[in-house]
């Protein structure tokens, strides 16, 4: 894994990004070589060849990264690989002619014949994503890990890595030396009558996961890990492994020590007004652009089932500060007649025919940018829960109050990793995600964040 920005990314989709960005690059000037001739190829072709096609390299792979294809692990099946890729052909030669619309190429450079090659490259490259190849092959970015442990906590480590990327390979199982009993197949453990040292050689492991039920009493072989560090081995515990694997700070595999003393949390007075100013800005850009649907949208809920168009609810935000969010009406006026609070849930009654369009394309959030302007919520940041929901989940759930260490969002890391939550147990499953942004959370994550966001209302998930 690579970390930028605080954030990890697949080593596997950083080569795939920067190749593509090359790709894109180095087409447009070979074609403005092969336009003027070997004797035009200068500064100036290089040059325009680097601006533009920089620009389109930007757009292209934002437009991906939002349409979920750089994600890993993925979860997008083979069908809805096809379908994104074609979208983002689309949208990619949109970019291009747009780009060479606004900065056209001027004489003995011609933008028909730049698009031409543009087309091409991204074709093939789209033929292979069609096909469910990749751009590099798998060995070669491929990743051997070592599982040191056989115990409940070495199972999961193991289910993760096999289940969720392709680009890693488990080699098998580590006992340590005081695990009697074993929750893995016997015939995956390679522990016996070798040294940790001799496994991790013989077995060309790249990166070790100590996933101990136990680690006091010396359960952990410290010399042989520590020699493995200094070879080149990377050593991580089960915690950082679902941070950087998963991007979420597993709840069965963290401790209060590890998040005190680990890095993260930062939250300094640059960060705050850098995030306020971007809350500002894009809560003010965003609002004139959807003003439009704001009203059509309006409208529609007035003609279907009356007022009020809107409602306000009270959440919990900052530090516990309670505030009132408002929305767009999705359900019956009488959705809660008998003063109960209760979720969402799949297929529910209380849904309006609008509300069900506008909570597919999460138009009925709109809204909440006001809170943005007002200082209550960010654009970005986990979302604010009703204050019946969080006594309740507090007490349940271990480190949840967390969430509320820094402002709520109008998305989050957990809205585009995980789908609508409707109980404890998705609560659970979406705050790892939650508290893995409040600890690594930057201007640069934010920015991923939205990105997907876009994906995430263009193909309606989660939504409900």
């Amino acid at each position: 894994m690579i970390k930028i920005f605080s954030h990890y990314f697949h080593r596997r989709t950083m080569l795939q990004v920067m190749l593509y960005s090359v790709l894109i690059v180095g087409t447009l000037i070979v074609s403005l070589t092969m336009q003027a001739g070997m004797g035009m190829f200068n500064v100036v072709a290089i040059a325009s060849g680097v601006v533009r096609g920089g620009l389109m390299a930007v757009g292209i792979l934002t437009v991906n990264f939002a349409l979920g294809l750089y994600e890993r692990p993925s979860k997008l099946t083979v069908g809805q690989v096809r379908a994104r890729a074609v979208l983002s052909f689309l949208f990619s030669m949109a970019i291009a002619s747009g780009i060479l619309f606004l900065l056209p190429l001027q004489s003995p450079y011609q933008n028909e014949q730049a698009l031409v090659a543009l087309l091409l490259i991204v074709s093939g490259l789209l033929i292979i994503r069609l096909f469910g190849g990749e751009i590099l092959p798998v060995s070669y970015t491929r990743q051997r890990v070592l599982v040191f442990g056989t115990g409940p906590r070495a199972c999961i480590v193991g289910q993760s890595l096999q289940a969720n990327d392709s680009g890693i390979e488990l080699v098998g199982y580590f006992s340590g030396p005081q695990e009697k009993e074993h929750s893995v197949s016997e015939r995956n453990i390679l522990s016996s009558g070798q040294t940790l040292t001799d496994v991790v050689k013989n077995h060309r492991v790249d990166e070790i996961v100590v996933a101990l039920n136990e680690r006091r009493g010396g359960s952990m072989p410290m010399r042989e890990l520590l020699d493995c560090k200094l070879n080149g081995i990377q050593v991580i515990d089960i915690a950082t492994h679902f941070e950087q694997f998963l991007g979420q700070i597993h709840l069965d595999a963290v401790s209060a020590g590890w998040l005190i003393f680990g890095d993260g949390f930062k939250q300094g007075w640059v960060r705050s007004i850098v995030k306020w100013l971007f809350d500002m800005v894009g809560a003010i850009v965003l609002l004139l652009i959807s003003a439009p649907v704001m009203l059509v949208t309006a409208l529609l809920i007035y003609l279907e089932s009356g007022g009020p168009v809107l409602y306000r609810q009270e959440r919990v935000g900052l530090n516990g500060r309670i505030f009132n969010v408002i929305k767009f009406r999705s359900m019956r006026n009488d959705a809660e007649k008998d003063g109960t609070p209760r979720w969402a849930s799949a297929k529910d009654a209380r849904i309006t025919r609008i509300g069900k369009i506008i909570r597919k394309l999460r138009i009925d959030e709109l809204p909440q940018l006001f809170c943005v302007l007002k200082g209550d919520m960010s654009l970005v940041g986990p979302r604010p829960e009703r204050p019946y929901f969080v006594d309740r989940l507090t007490l349940e759930i271990p480190y949840y109050a967390l969430r509320h260490g820094i402002k709520p969002g109008l998305t989050g890391w957990a809205q585009v990793r995980y789908h609508y939550g409707a109980s404890i147990q998705d609560t659970q499953h979406k705050l790892q995600y939650d508290l893995y942004y409040v600890k690594n959370h930057s201007w640069f994550l934010d920015l991923v964040i939205l990105f997907e966001t876009v994906g995430v209302v263009l193909t309606g998930k989660g939504a409900q």
